[in-house]
């Protein structure tokens, strides 16, 4: 059993989790653990790469590539606060966490997950001035601006979810204290408390529709302006040219498809193999992705990255 203390009835209370969620892969576990680290180290390199540009390179300094640096930050965070446990976990046989340990995983990583969703509001509603109204880019999409709809991102992240996380570590957790998973996601920690979680159920799932459901909405109803806009100008080539742009909803889709599916679903309906599925969609496929999409979609950051690496290579022959 994991680490555990008596409580008021014949239960235990757990004060250690256990992962067991590559329990019955132990023979790949060493192969997992190369692949999960080289799409570690690629999307830490990628996401810290357009950083690098969006900061040193002054055609770059625009508000979407602001929003893009920021988006890449915390995908590099986010992947940070899963994977390298998971790669020390895969080469040993204690796969544990203590629940103070949990706690912070699960706080950084949720906090992580509803700022992107903020950000990626952020940016949906910058693409949409940036077509709809060209004329006025300028007047509402300035610095000030930016810097306030990322601040407001990040508030709402880090208060919502300390609130939450918080709140679900005030429950017992008891018996074996087995996690079906790789990372303390909520759902698997949830099921292990031993009281009625209906309640907690109820909260999480107002607190999922509202702020992982309101951003998504304002995505929806930017793209619908954004995408009837682009249908009425008259030149197929400016038609190209701004549907060229649109790479953001490749990102969008990728995140909240497979957070909707997690977050939204009932209790009953998680399994443990559909709860990792999509927990590795989030939290290493689509960070990994990110950096491939934007710097292949994006023409800005496509260019000043061929700058800059040709500036190196004359650098070295010289």
């Amino acid at each position: 059993m994991s680490g555990s203390q008596p409580m008021s009835g014949n239960q235990p209370l757990c004060s250690r989790f256990t992962f067991v969620a590559f329990a019955s892969l132990a023979e790949l576990q060493t192969l997992l653990f190369i692949v999960f680290l080289i799409i570690d180290l690629f999307t830490v390199g990628g996401n810290l790469i357009i950083i690098c540009l969006t900061w040193v390179t002054p055609s770059l300094h625009t508000p979407m590539c602001f929003f893009l640096a920021n988006l890449s930050f915390l995908e590099m965070c986010c992947i940070t606060s899963v994977v390298p446990q998971m790669l020390v976990h895969l080469l040993m046989e204690n796969k544990t966490i203590g629940v103070g340990g949990c706690a912070a995983q699960m706080s950084m990583f949720t906090i992580l997950g509803l700022t992107e969703c903020c950000l990626l509001a952020a940016m949906a509603y910058n693409h949409f001035v940036a077509i709809c109204y060209p004329l006025h880019y300028a007047l509402h999409m300035g610095p000030q601006v930016c810097l306030k709809l990322a601040a407001a991102s990040w508030t709402t992240g880090v208060v919502v979810e300390s609130v939450q996380t918080t709140w679900i570590f005030t429950l017992p957790f008891c018996g074996t204290g087995k996690i079906q998973h790789f990372f303390c996601d909520i759902m698997p920690v949830v099921k292990l408390a031993c009281v009625d979680t209906s309640r907690n159920e109820i909260v999480m799932f107002a607190v999922s529709v509202l702020f992982i459901m309101s951003p998504c909405v304002l995505i929806l109803c930017s793209y619908v302006r954004i995408f009837v806009t682009i249908l009425i100008i008259p030149s197929a080539v400016g038609r190209r040219k701004a549907f060229s742009t649109c790479s953001h909803i490749l990102v969008v889709s990728l995140f909240y498809g497979t957070a909707l599916f997690t977050y939204l679903q009932p209790k009953t309906a998680h399994t443990p193999e559909t709860d990792k599925a999509t927990a590795l969609m989030y939290t290493v496929v689509t960070p990994a992705l990110n950096p491939v999409i934007y710097t292949l979609k994006n023409k800005e950051v496509k260019e000043a990255f061929q700058r800059v690496t040709q500036r190196n290579s004359l650098r070295q022959m010289a």
